[in-house]
């Protein structure tokens, strides 16, 4: 997609979000108070209303939810607004128990809003995807693209070229550049020339991009079809035959005066990084609030139960082989490192990991706070300090890293998590270590912060529920 269409796109529907939620919550509000002088308390009021504004503004330019807005059908639109809503909702309520704004605000206005907004949200999103359709399809706007490949590849090359690009390029005519095919079509497009003559007659067509995979051609012929093509003012794709390997994270870029092919796994926007050690940084400060006031119940049970300090510290590997110790209630006798050599033959876990149902050095305290992952609290603080995220992966201990291989290793390519995939997917009930990797490696090839904000979600659940903890 072009930097035009990106920008249209983002905006439109950022513009058509906010216009809804403006609309649905003036008439909610009428609708209640059948008129704007007895609606109590204005300004929690007004209030509510720019939260959901900036709520709206962060999901659109930050949580990049609407990538694929273009190839979402009705029912997925439908869906991906419900989510929308929902996740609006929960974080604006959230905020107005905390400002204390729920006693002052009209539960009716709430419910009209939740319906009314998901409704129309979703009907004016059909009909602006239905309009950027019409504009993208036009012939002054889309992308008019030449593809340039071999014969034994082109006609894959095709499809999946319209696969991937959507309704913003048209493929208008191909170049077969090692056979001379001129006059036939494959897959329905016209093959218009070949190496010989392709300067001659792409020179008169109508042209926006060309893109080429031309891998057993020379080096000189390359060279000199960019610079031909490049001075004709057509923008060219090369594609490198290296993403084979690193699939699509792999981006072009200057590094140290030169320019290389960067491939990696964590091509991430700077700004939805920067959103998550943002979160990151008011999470842990509450989180750390909440484990001050923990402890002073917490404290006299641990002590009374057995003898020890209050907090347990482990050395774990965070991103990239980081070590950082990490903090918990303490919930085993303090000899629990020494014993555990003894009951190595008892582990339930296949791999890496050591978990036991009954573990013997689990105090009596220590298993009411692991059911309630009261334990977990203290690590709120090491969210704080960076060393972990909200969400993330699971940190391994120093003899556990000190096996890893290199598919192992990659899951401390993020930094790891007070919670994550694994952990809500009954972390307990999970016995295969190589699953526990597959899982926290699918949170990293998913990353978004759309993604976070459902796991969050999820812990919550887990954790009242009581579920996935022993």
């Amino acid at each position: 997609m072009s930097q035009k269409n990106k920008i249209i796109e983002r905006y439109g529907i950022w513009l058509a979000d906010l216009l809804c939620i403006l609309v649905i919550f003036i008439s909610s509000t009428y609708i209640r108070f059948r008129n704007f002088s007895d609606m109590g308390d204005k300004n929690s009021h007004f209030a509510v209303c720019i939260a959901y504004l900036l709520f709206c503004t962060m999901y659109n330019f930050f949580a990049d939810w609407n990538s694929n807005f273009m190839k979402r059908g009705l029912w997925q639109e439908f869906v991906a607004v419900a989510k929308y809503n929902f996740t609006m909702v929960l974080v604006v309520g959230m905020l107005m128990y905390f400002m204390q704004w729920s006693e002052l605000f009209s539960r009716l206005v709430m419910g009209y809003f939740i319906i009314g907004n998901q409704i129309l949200t979703w009907l004016v999103r059909i009909l602006l995807k239905r309009m950027l359709y019409i504009y993208y399809r036009s012939d002054s706007s889309v992308i008019r693209l030449l593809v340039i490949a071999e014969s034994e590849r082109i006609a894959k090359q095709i499809e999946d070229l319209r696969e991937k690009l959507g309704v913003h390029y048209k493929i208008v005519a191909a170049v077969v550049f090692d056979e001379d095919m001129q006059g036939q079509e494959i897959r329905g497009v016209p093959v218009v020339a070949n190496k010989d003559n392709i300067n001659d007659v792409t020179r008169q067509m109508a042209i926006d991009e060309m893109f080429m995979s031309i891998p057993n051609s020379s080096m000189s012929d390359l060279e000199q079809l960019i610079r031909d093509f490049d001075e004709m003012g057509i923008v060219v794709h090369r594609k490198l035959e290296a993403d084979v390997y690193a699939r699509n994270r792999s981006v072009i870029e200057r590094f140290g005066g030169n320019t290389v092919i960067t491939c990696g796994h964590m091509n991430y926007s700077y700004k939805r990084l920067l959103v998550k050690r943002a979160t990151d940084i008011v999470g842990g400060f509450i989180g750390t609030l909440i484990t001050l006031v923990l402890t002073i119940f917490i404290a006299p049970a641990i002590k009374i139960d057995s003898p020890g300090p209050v907090f347990f510290s482990q050395i774990r590997v965070g991103r990239n082989g980081r070590r950082f110790k990490i903090y918990k209630f303490r919930s085993m006798y303090k000899d629990a490192e020494e014993r555990k050599k003894e009951l190595e033959e008892k582990n339930e876990v296949d791999g890496l990991m050591f978990k036991m149902e009954d573990d013997p050095r689990i105090t009596r305290v220590g298993r009411f706070l692991r059911k309630t992952s009261l334990d977990e609290f203290p690590q709120f603080l090491n969210v704080l300090k960076g060393d972990m995220s909200l969400v993330g992966t699971r940190p391994p201990t120093e003899d556990e890293f000190e096996k890893y291989n290199s598919y192992y290793r990659r899951r401390l390519s993020m930094t790891p998590g007070l919670t994550g995939l694994w952990q809500v997917s009954g972390r307990s009930d999970i016995t295969d270590f190589d699953e526990v990797v597959r899982l926290d490696l699918e949170y990293i090839d998913n990353w978004s912060i759309g993604l976070d904000l459902r796991l969050l979600a999820k812990t919550v659940l887990v954790v009242l529920l009581g579920r996935g903890s022993k």
